[in-house]
């Protein structure tokens, strides 16, 4: 399966890998999966770090360049296909990196591995959620 993780699955793999669900914490390990990530969630984090929500060590662009080199992910590209698709995607929400998300799966054909909630009620695209 080809796995695109939210923004805060990457946060949690990296530094605190006990928040993430079991199945999560399986489906990221197993060698049967691809896992992607989007140049948003860096664009995303940076904004985290900015506003102070979360704390990044050090030079900012350097941690998350490291971060991303290090992390076992592939690079979903940001496309002019998945910018227009981020303006139709059925949200019930206009946060614009959770439309960048989930227009990137669509465009990709990923399943997102998230723990939103209001990422998990959508429709038009494959979700990973916490497992009942």
């Amino acid at each position: 399966m080809n796995l695109l993780l939210d923004t805060h699955i990457i946060l949690w793999s990296a530094a605190e890998p006990a928040r993430l669900p079991l199945n999560m914490a399986d489906a990221l390990k197993s060698p049967d999966n691809t896992l992607w990530f989007s140049p948003i969630s860096i664009w995303e984090i940076l904004m985290l770090v900015e506003k102070g929500r979360i704390s990044v060590k050090g030079d900012h662009q350097k941690t998350i360049r490291t971060l991303f080199e290090t992390l076992p992910l592939n690079e979903a590209v940001l496309n002019r296909e998945v910018a227009i698709q981020s303006r139709y995607v059925d949200l019930p929400h206009q946060d614009p990196a959770d439309r960048f998300l989930a227009a990137t799966a669509m465009v990709y054909n990923l399943t997102l591995v998230t723990a939103d909630r209001r990422l998990l009620r959508a429709k038009n695209f494959q979700v990973l959620g916490m497992s009942a």
